[in-house]
């Protein structure tokens, strides 16, 4: 699937690319730095702001179904613009078991390099991106504010991507 929409002009990274590089701390200010997990599959996932209601939701479908990623050799890193500590609050409230990271300075610089920061609002708009062991782009879709993501579309993907 490609994207369906690009915010402020910025581009969305087409499949087959190479994913753009980034560090940013995650929910415990560890960095974490995209290219150091070559040899395994990320699905990297932009949602606009921690506790709220479509977020949580999507992020704890994931939550729940952590083991189908786990089982696809899948990294599961979910960027908003929140600061590390709203982040250490959220995972801790809602259970995640996987990093969330925070593009909150300089302000949504990730989000922006993958096509998806809205600087009206000043937040990154719902995209998911998964990356190959190579660091290829292999799925990209970009849902309107308010509308959920499918796992489904996730799990599909990454079935695609061990059978290549």
């Amino acid at each position: 699937m490609t994207a369906t929409l690009a915010v402020a002009g910025q581009t969305v990274p087409a499949v087959g690319e190479l994913a753009p590089d980034f560090e940013l701390v995650n929910q415990f200010g560890e960095p974490v730095r995209l290219s150091t997990l070559r040899g395994q599959n990320v699905v990297l996932v932009f949602y606009p702001f921690a506790f709220s209601g479509v977020c949580t939701g999507e992020l704890c479908e994931i939550r729940d179904n952590l083991a189908a990623f786990e089982d696809a050799r899948a990294t599961v890193l979910a960027v908003s613009v929140d600061s590390k500590f709203s982040l250490r609050a959220y995972a801790e409230k809602e259970s995640y078991g996987f990093d969330l990271l925070a593009d909150f300075w300089p302000h949504g610089a990730v989000a922006s390099a993958y096509g998806v920061f809205d600087p009206e609002s000043g937040m990154a708009g719902r995209g998911t991106f998964i990356i190959d062991a190579a660091g290829t782009i292999r799925y990209v879709v970009v849902n309107p504010r308010g509308q959920a993501r499918e796992l489904a579309e996730y799990q599909d993907a990454l079935a695609g991507l061990e059978q290549a």
